[in-house]
């Protein structure tokens, strides 16, 4: 399969299974360069799959995924030198510091000695983590661990970025800031996946997005091709999500717990 030059990524015919469970089914995806794209879905609709198949981390049944012109099945470290990664639950050495942490992610990229430490600066004065990064990671909050995760995805400035729920326990500033980093990454033709259960976000931040159920993509375009596609024209990204995936009718079961 030939990538075209404007694709950061391509799916094709994408098969992912866990037994008897159908994860990630026929699954067919473009995203372009420099492209926010949203992958939503419910627990269990195959979004953190198919992120991890892009990273080379879960092999598909069958199928082809191409990541910046490489095929991630045959060559995955060229992947992974590229891509930035935040999964949902973060794992860090919690036994290190937060510089200790940083200054091995980067020497992983193998960056240079100066690019290493004045980045590692920028980002830890950005995101409110001065003064804190001599501290053992073991000993800070959520927030704080998640912004180390997010440091060490954008410290070797990847041309993708792979981000599943990234703003998680951030503070309303530091949240602000990785949207704001985003766009301007965009404007550079950095390309940022992102999945997320707050639509809010996904709504505002992407430029496209998908949502995927029961291992399909249900559905795929920008906001207003979705409203188009849901008939739900003057709608939010939650109200249109909630009908294509049929699963919008609350009331009843607001009713019953209430009584």
């Amino acid at each position: 399969m030939i990538i075209s030059d404007e694709s950061a990524v391509e799916l094709r015919s994408v098969v992912k299974r866990y037994s008897e469970i159908l994860a990630v089914n026929n699954v067919d995806l473009t995203i372009k360069k420099g492209e926010i794209f949203g992958l939503l879905g419910p627990n269990g609709s195959g979004k953190s799959t198919t992120l991890k198949m892009l990273l080379g981390l879960v092999q598909p049944e069958s199928g082809s995924i191409i990541v910046l012109g490489t095929d991630v099945q045959k060559d995955p470290i060229t992947v992974k030198q590229q891509v930035g990664y935040v999964p949902e639950s973060p794992r860090l050495y919690e036994f290190l510091t937060g510089i200790e942490y940083l200054d091995f992610i980067a020497d992983v990229y193998e960056m240079q000695t100066e690019e290493k430490k004045n980045r590692i600066y920028e980002y830890l004065k950005a995101l409110e983590l001065e003064g804190r990064e001599g501290d053992m990671i073991n000993g800070y909050s959520d927030g704080m661990k998640q912004k180390i995760a997010l440091i060490s995805a954008f410290l070797h400035r990847p041309r993708l970025l792979v981000l599943d729920e990234p703003l998680s326990a951030l503070d309303p500033r530091s949240a602000r800031i990785i949207k704001d980093v985003l766009n301007q990454l965009k404007t550079q033709g950095v390309t940022t996946i992102m999945s997320t259960h707050v639509l809010e976000i996904a709504q505002a931040v992407c430029d496209r997005i998908g949502i995927m159920y029961h291992g399909k993509l249900l559905a795929l375009g920008n906001m207003k091709e979705l409203r188009a596609m849901s008939k739900l024209p003057d709608s939010g990204l939650e109200d249109i999500f909630l009908k294509l995936t049929g699963t919008g009718d609350t009331k009843a079961i607001v009713e019953e717990l209430l009584k």
